[in-house]
């Protein structure tokens, strides 16, 4: 696997289906020139969905991975299905209503982040529910929390994707809300997420293009995990 896969997700989180080529096969998975599928990373899960051959038949991918070592991104196939052939032109299909839950989910943790004033120290986000944990000595209130993260859901705050460069991220270190786990640098240029109005911070994930499409969510628990840690758990509100 000699190329990159162009990765449509970082510019365009809508684009349910395409057009790729197979770049190479191995024990990892299907490489591909181009993809739609997000690979696990930011405590976002990796996409599933499915290849469509020239045929007519369909390989169902049940996961996406991303090497971070090597950079190459592989989609896993379910257990069974035949390989493609090397340069074999596919249609990818997304699971878009998942994806959709995800980017939706991934989106309230921005802005959680706003209403809670404290460094993040871990994350993890599922299909309908999430969770942040934050660096706090006491326990926050959980109504009010609640409540103005409903009152940010429904302002309506349009998402645009913004780029800086590694150095102006180094001059702006209150733009890291994550304690435990840096922004990827190296490339020269790092990814924003900005709602406008609510939060801005590097996020390589799939968002939606405005709050208002998150939908009301509501606080499950709040937990204390060691000294200085509270885990706050969301989920949609239906």
């Amino acid at each position: 696997m000699a190329t990159m896969t162009e990765e449509l997700f970082r510019d365009d989180g809508y684009l349910k289906q395409v057009e790729a080529r197979v770049m190479g096969v191995d024990s990892n998975g299907v490489c591909l020139d181009q993809t739609i599928f997000y690979p696990q990373g930011g405590g976002q899960p990796g996409d599933t969905g499915y290849f469509i051959r020239q045929d007519g038949s369909r390989l169902k991918v049940t996961d996406t991975q991303k090497d971070r070592e090597t950079g190459k991104l592989y989609h896993l196939l379910e257990e069974g299905e035949p390989l493609p052939d090397l340069s074999e032109s596919l249609t990818l299909v997304i699971d878009w209503e998942r994806r959709y839950r995800l980017m939706r989910m991934h989106s309230c943790m921005h802005l959680l982040c706003a209403v809670v004033p404290a460094g993040v120290t871990g994350g993890s986000i599922r299909d309908g529910s999430a969770r942040l944990d934050f660096n706090l000595p006491e326990p926050p209130d959980k109504q009010a929390i609640q409540q103005q993260l409903n009152r940010l859901i429904e302002g309506d705050h349009p998402m645009a994707i913004e780029w800086i460069t590694d150095q102006e991220l180094v001059e702006q270190p209150e733009l890291i809300r994550t304690m435990s786990v840096k922004p990827p640098m190296g490339a020269g240029r790092v990814r924003l997420i900005h709602f406008q109005g609510v939060d801005l911070q590097p996020c390589g994930g799939t968002h939606v293009a405005s709050t208002g499409e998150i939908g009301l969510v509501r606080i499950k628990k709040i937990e204390k995990k060691g000294k200085r840690n509270r885990r706050i758990t969301l989920v949609f509100d239906q």
